[in-house]
């Protein structure tokens, strides 16, 4: 087993050795327009496995799939697919892409036992939560949704990382934000991982650049720096990073 200072690496340090940061530093002088690293540390309480393939599920609605986004590959789960490949070389990761636009939590619960569990994933990323708010939902009723999933994801022995929502015009409208504070509720008892979306995107130099025009998903700078946190939360997770990646710090 390697030294505790081998394995958590920050993957930014990895990124800007091997190039990579440069696709998203977006504004003339060079400096990236992505939030800084949250304070409160790495989202993901589960170890995967290192040397071995891995495959994570990403679980959600249209901001999964990649709505605003200019194709396929500028969505979230293909851009955390790549540079999780490039920091883990030599290993197999594959980031499912499992959103479906439009869809609320009890529609995404009924896609649990056939579309992720099968998969046997290392994890779960779960965004839900936006389209409640948009349809007038109720926050208690999407709370008994996400219980009941998140039973039969452990059920499963898969490990979860709830997702909240994006800030942008229409969901702060929508009150978004109850729907949020559930996500954290679930997390908090349960030793769930939570990568608040909303706290990270208002750190950014300027938030609403992470959003497109229609003032709901995000656009390609958006996603890309989401990919970018989530990889650095995911990376620390992995029980052994490669010995040439613990190198270039």
């Amino acid at each position: 087993m390697m030294p505790d200072r081998l394995r958590r690496i920050p993957l930014a340090a990895a990124l800007a050795a091997i190039g990579m940061l440069a696709v998203l530093s977006a504004s003339p002088a060079g400096a990236s327009p992505c939030p800084a690293a949250a304070p409160d540390g790495p989202v993901v309480e589960a170890r995967l496995p290192a040397g071995r393939p891995i495959t994570i599920v990403a679980l959600g609605s249209s901001s999964t799939e990649g709505a605003g986004a200019s194709g396929p590959e500028a969505a979230y789960p293909a851009r955390l697919e790549s540079l999780l490949r490039s920091a883990l070389p030599g290993q197999t990761v594959r980031v499912v892409n499992a959103g479906r636009s439009g869809q609320t939590s009890d529609e995404m619960l009924a896609r649990i036992e056939s579309q992720v569990v099968p998969r046997r994933p290392a994890l779960v990323i779960w965004q839900a939560g936006g389209n409640e708010a948009l349809k007038g939902r109720s926050a208690e009723a999407f709370e008994a949704v996400m219980r009941e999933g998140l039973r039969r994801l452990q059920m499963a022995g898969i490990p979860v990382v709830l997702m909240d929502n994006q800030r942008s015009p229409r969901l702060v409208a929508a009150g978004a934000e109850r729907f949020d504070a559930v996500m954290a509720e679930l997390a908090r008892p349960h030793g769930i991982g939570l990568f608040r979306r909303g706290a990270w995107q208002a750190r950014a130099p300027e938030p609403g650049a992470l959003v497109g025009p229609d003032g709901l998903h995000m656009n390609d700078a958006g996603y890309a720096c989401l990919a970018q946190a989530l990889a650095e939360a995911i990376l620390p997770a992995v029980d052994q990073a490669p010995t040439a990646y613990a190198a270039r710090r």
